[in-house]
């Protein structure tokens, strides 16, 4: 009805079939069918035809002013939704292993690209920020995860997982002796070693369930266990007192993965530069963001 309403208020504006068909461009006749579709719509008769030209009836003048105000609002609407520059709130989760203080500092400059745009973050495990994201309380959400169990996810790069140790430990020699230090349930790298171990027919002992990282080092450090470590951190800069362990010959990793929400609008240039912030923040490269 939206045609139909701006052919109404054009020939109000005109006062001339003629001229609104010029303007369109439209036969007369099919601007007289448009403003009589509205008019059936509506069920009002909004032109006195026994005049010429017809003029507006007392419907007719009312229906002018509530259509200018429903037009604007349309107008409004969509120069909001198409706005080139992204503005507003964007929500981003980000899963337990990955917030690290180095990708704090790269989100950071995402911010800066946009200043009329605030960032909220938010840090759980990745099943806690999938159920966020597919109940619309996220907008984005970068996740750990076997990619297969998100098809239409954006891949941003591969989580290696290594067993550490403290230096010169010797428990890791029999795995009936292992006692580990991890993270609560439902940690991604607990759940990856959990699935190693049980193909190993090995058992999973565990010594403490903390989430603090700092704490876990500092168990493993003393010999309470072994810890699970992101590679890139450990190379990056290896914790003093703590050795790399090798239980198998199999590797450990998990998918990085984003979730964006399909409706983002003008957005989308926040989610594709906080994607090439987490993909540097991986793979150790430098971001582009534009």
């Amino acid at each position: 009805m939206f045609d139909e309403m701006r052919t109404f208020v054009m020939f109000a504006d005109e006062g001339s079939v003629q001229r609104v068909a010029q303007r369109l461009p439209l036969t007369q006749p099919a601007v007289s069918r448009q403003i009589q579709r509205f008019e059936q719509a509506l069920g009002v008769t909004l032109l006195d035809r026994r005049q010429k030209p017809p003029v507006l009836t007392p419907a007719g003048r009312e229906v002018l002013a509530r259509s200018r105000d429903i037009l604007t609002a349309f107008e409004n609407m969509k120069a909001v939704v198409a706005a080139p520059e992204a503005h507003g709130l964007f929500r981003l989760g980000v899963a337990k292993g990955l917030a690290h203080d180095s990708l704090a500092g790269e989100l950071g400059s995402v911010t800066a690209c946009f200043p009329k745009v605030s960032m909220r973050l938010k840090s759980q495990w990745s099943q806690e920020l999938v159920e966020q994201f597919r109940l619309g309380h996220l907008d984005a959400a970068i996740v750990l995860s076997e990619r297969s169990r998100y098809p239409h996810a954006e891949n941003i790069g591969d989580e290696k997982l290594i067993v550490i140790g403290a230096s010169g430990t010797s428990r890791a020699d029999d795995p009936a002796n292992r006692t580990w230090i991890l993270s609560p349930e439902p940690c991604d790298a607990r759940r990856c070693l959990a699935e190693l171990l049980a193909g190993q027919r090995q058992p999973l002992t565990i010594a403490a369930e903390i989430e603090d990282a700092g704490m876990q080092l500092a168990l493993v450090r003393r010999g309470f266990g072994l810890g699970l470590m992101p590679r890139r951190l450990f190379e990056s800069s290896p914790p003093h007192g703590i050795e790399r362990v090798n239980i198998s010959d199999q590797d450990m990793h998990l998918d990085v993965v984003m979730l964006r929400s399909p409706h983002l609008g003008s957005m989308s240039k926040v989610a594709d530069a906080i994607s090439a912030v987490a993909r540097s923040f991986i793979t150790g490269t430098q971001p582009e963001i534009s």
